[in-house]
């Protein structure tokens, strides 16, 4: 067994890593787009496939996604697994990034997006499913919730010379990205079983985020200026997770103050077809949300479709938000 890197290694995107099980079979665990400054300009897929089996995503960030099109394209046909929220998100993601980045052409584009629809296959969380494996190995893979964004998850790779061995087996952990612990929406992560081989990602590991706690005292603060004084908070935020989560204490913020607070009376304008499509798929899958939000449900409220939000679905319609 062997693992390459062919990306986030020296810089934190473009997450890329082949497991070699054999001289015959390999797996891809996400395929993502190189970015920010010294961002690799050729996007080709420069390693070779010619053993890659399947690939795994993991979650649909573009910096974990972004180059599945060159990968199509270098004439990978093999099946790409991943989460059931992941298999609805990953569609919407590549045609937004070929767009951006790419092409207009619709027909390059439809292409595209009918071989990535043909192969990927979904599969449930907690779930062991086999890959496809040549050679003397057999190999099964799992995914489990990573909390970082709808649909994300870890991915645990068992591989064994003989299926018919349990304490044969090598069990490898790619983590993909991690999400905090008590961030809104999605549960927190749980941690494996077991890992004989970890690949963890590193982004923030010199880093102690703030707590909830106090991100949404900070967000209150900086709101409650603007208001004073008639002004506006412009906010850039990921189209997929952030703004999700931001449009969720939004709402909390909004709830929780009196009746007769500048509060309700603020206006939240998501101005981004992109995020608001997200915003569609995290409502799809409300079942994947945490414990806290789902009882907010339950009890008539819409953290992510509440009176004072406004979705802007194209520019035109800008013209008639006050």
């Amino acid at each position: 067994m062997k693992i390459l890197h062919h990306g986030a290694v020296n810089g934190v995107t473009g997450s890329c890593h082949q497991l070699i099980i054999n001289d015959q079979s390999s797996f891809l665990i996400d395929c993502g787009l190189f970015q920010g400054e010294g961002s690799v300009d050729d996007l080709s897929i420069e390693f070779n496939i010619d053993t890659v089996r399947a690939l795994i995503v993991t979650h649909c960030h573009i910096d974990h996604v972004g180059r599945i099109p060159y990968l199509l394209m270098a004439g990978f046909k093999g099946p790409i697994f991943t989460s059931v929220a992941s298999a609805s998100l990953l569609p919407l993601v590549i045609e937004d990034a070929l767009k951006v980045g790419v092409t207009r052409d619709q027909k390059i584009i439809d292409t595209c997006l009918r071989l990535l629809k043909q192969q990927i296959i979904e599969v449930d969380f907690k779930t062991w499913f086999d890959l496809p494996c040549k050679g003397e190995h057999t190999a099964k893979a799992r995914l489990q919730r990573a909390g970082h964004i709808l649909g994300s998850a870890y991915v645990e790779i068992d591989i064994s010379t003989s299926p018919y061995k349990a304490n044969n087996n090598h069990r490898v952990v790619f983590s993909g990205d991690l999400g905090a612990p008590y961030t809104p929406l999605l549960p927190a992560p749980k941690a494996p079983y077991k890992a004989d081989t970890l690949v963890i990602e590193s982004t923030y590991g010199d880093k102690n985020h703030q707590g909830r706690k106090q991100r949404t005292q900070t967000l209150k603060n900086v709101i409650e200026r603007a208001v004073a004084d008639n002004g506006v908070v412009l906010v850039p935020a990921f189209s997929i997770g952030r703004t999700q989560e931001l449009l969720y204490e939004l709402e909390q913020l909004i709830h929780a103050s009196a009746k007769n607070s500048p509060w309700r009376t603020i206006q939240v304008i998501l101005d981004s077809p992109m995020a608001a499509n997200f915003t569609q798929q995290y409502r799809k899958f409300k079942y994947l949300w945490d414990e806290e939000a789902k009882q907010k449900v339950a009890k008539g409220r819409h953290p992510l479709d509440f009176e004072n939000l406004t979705t802007i679905n194209t520019h035109s319609e800008l013209s008639s938000v006050n």
